[in-house]
């Protein structure tokens, strides 16, 4: 089976990532899988596989989990250490005809229990180190069995115990039932539990595979993405059916970073936006580790122009580009637009895309006044078509009131211009009297200051816009620095800086803006 019949097999039938290795390894079975870690699950496989091992590798899995008592149509929550292992896990679990649950290992005890009640009595596969974690979590009373790779405990089963199972046939989840279960950043409270098919999985790799169909060569496609998110499912999908070698990373200094780059020398990288800008730097060494890469990609979050120009300028690749996508763990890629080295650093970070062509997402603005939305009364930004997620798990009314009939309501605000590209200016929650767009203020002055890491702007005690800042190494604010880049925002109150390390931050790197206002928004003698 080719790479593209096996695409258009995924179209039709949807994605099945049990299979997806399977599928894979019959096109090529030498595809090799890099990694700049060693597998939980089994470390003795060392840092390069090819797909043929490592679909052995799920199909044993599976076996396995099969020998533990899981069983088609269970939901398996999978919370460990963070590990390239997770998605074969997960991959072994859709194999058996079960419901992947992924959290991510930056959870805390409690949110992770109250996920847990809310699936309803899952199987729980963890590791000793999240075990201890969860050692308040009363899991005989949450969960049905507790599996681990390895190391059995009181009340756990281990995967190593059960080496040499006998193989199953695999099953496959109904096209329209659940399959993965991701969950949201969680940047307003408990995250809610997204809902995803085997066909909405299959749409969603449309805009993406156009993407990479612009690429003829078989190249490395570097992947530093959470491997719990919705995300990982299509961009490791991407790779296997396309037949790229794939460089799996879970390290995020930059040094080690560096390292992986100029051994592996990507054609791609696919990286949150945050992961990017702490990498920036790496632009001015001199052995040019992004020298290889012809396409820097990026689909969480809105990234700065700044960083974005210079990424592109550390690239020797002719016609090098940095791809955007807009959209949710709820909508999939919904927009896009690409990014070039000579005009990047002039481009408007507020400008997310337009729409994608050929049966992907369509966009609307709808108004929250009544007025035409526009630049100056931004309105709602919504999504439709059929890659939305089903639902979300244990809350059918939280998603109902966030859908009306085929559309989407994302929770963002924007305008389209009258070329159809899409403005996003802010999160509906993070909106601040007076101020346009604290995204575009950010952008602005993140751009002309070279010394900060980080700024957010965040609603104060009195609806006064408050800068928070980060600087690289903690170093103080040059505050007339900060002015003269601040002058086109006089409404700014004065800047608030925080060490880099006290930012709060989702399991997607995104700034927890709703803390920082709670934490800078007291009135001034309540502040710590």
């Amino acid at each position: 089976m080719k790479g593209s019949t096996a695409y258009k097999s995924i179209q039709k039938r949807g994605l099945h990532i049990g299979l997806l290795p399977e599928m894979a390894a019959a096109v090529n079975p030498s595809t090799p899988i890099f990694l700049d870690h060693d597998l939980g699950v089994f470390p003795e496989a060392g840092r390069r596989l090819t797909v043929a091992r490592y679909a052995a590798y799920v199909d044993d899995l599976a076996a396995r989990l099969w020998a533990a008592g899981v069983r088609p149509d269970e939901r398996v929550v999978i919370y460990k250490t963070a590990n390239a292992d997770h998605w074969m896990l997960a991959a072994a679990v859709s194999r058996l005809g079960g419901v992947v649950v992924n959290l991510s290992p930056a959870l805390d005890a409690t949110t992770v229990g109250v996920l847990l009640e809310r699936v309803g009595r899952p199987t729980l596969l963890t590791d000793g180190a999240k075990l201890e974690v969860l050692a308040e979590v009363p899991l005989a009373d949450l969960t049905r069995r507790v599996i681990t790779p390895a190391g059995e405990g009181p009340g756990t089963v281990s995967l190593a115990g059960l080496a040499g199972a006998p193989r199953i046939r695999p099953r496959v989840r109904p096209v329209d039932e659940a399959a993965v279960i991701t969950h949201t950043s969680g940047t307003t409270g408990i995250p809610k539990l997204v809902v995803h098919t085997p066909r909405t999985q299959g749409l969603r790799l449309l805009p993406q595979w156009r993407l990479l169909s612009l690429m003829r060569k078989k190249e490395t496609v570097a992947i530093h993405v959470p491997f719990v998110h919705s995300r990982m499912v299509a961009a490791m999908s991407l790779a296997l059916l396309k037949q790229y070698p794939v460089l799996l990373m879970r390290e995020t200094d930059p040094a080690a970073v560096a390292e992986q780059f100029l051994r592996h020398r990507p054609v791609l990288i696919e990286a949150l936006p945050n992961s990017l800008m702490e990498w920036e730097g790496l632009a001015d060494d001199p052995r040019m580790p992004f020298a290889s890469v012809k396409v820097f990609s990026s689909t969480f979050d809105a990234i700065h122009p700044g960083t974005m120009s210079r990424l592109l300028k550390s690239s020797a690749r002719r016609g090098a580009l940095f791809f955007q996508i807009y959209g949710q763990s709820e909508v999939g890629p919904a927009v896009g637009r690409a990014y070039f080295r000579r005009s990047a650093h002039r481009a408007n970070g507020r400008c997310v895309g337009w729409a994608m062509p050929g049966g992907a997402a369509r966009i609307r603005v709808v108004s929250r006044d009544g007025d035409e939305p526009s630049e100056k009364n931004p309105g709602f930004i919504e999504v439709a078509w059929d890659g939305l997620a089903k639902t979300y798990f244990g809350e059918q009314e939280r998603y109902d009131t966030n859908r009306s009939g085929q559309w989407w309501r994302t929770g963002d605000v924007g305008y389209r211009t009258r070329f159809g590209c899409l403005h996003m200016l802010d999160r509906e929650v993070d909106m601040i009297p007076g101020v346009r767009s604290s995204l575009e203020i950010e952008d602005v002055v993140l751009g002309k200051l070279d010394g900060l890491t980080e700024l957010v702007v965040v609603q104060g005690a009195n609806s006064e816009p408050v800068p928070v800042v980060c600087t690289v190494d903690d170093k103080p604010l040059d505050l007339d620095s900060w002015r003269a880049a601040a002058a086109g925002f006089p409404q700014l109150a004065d800047p608030v800086q925080i060490p880099n390390a006290e930012l709060p931050r989702t399991a997607t790197l995104k700034v927890q803006r709703l803390e920082l206002a709670r934490r800078f928004g007291q009135r001034p003698d309540q502040r710590a």
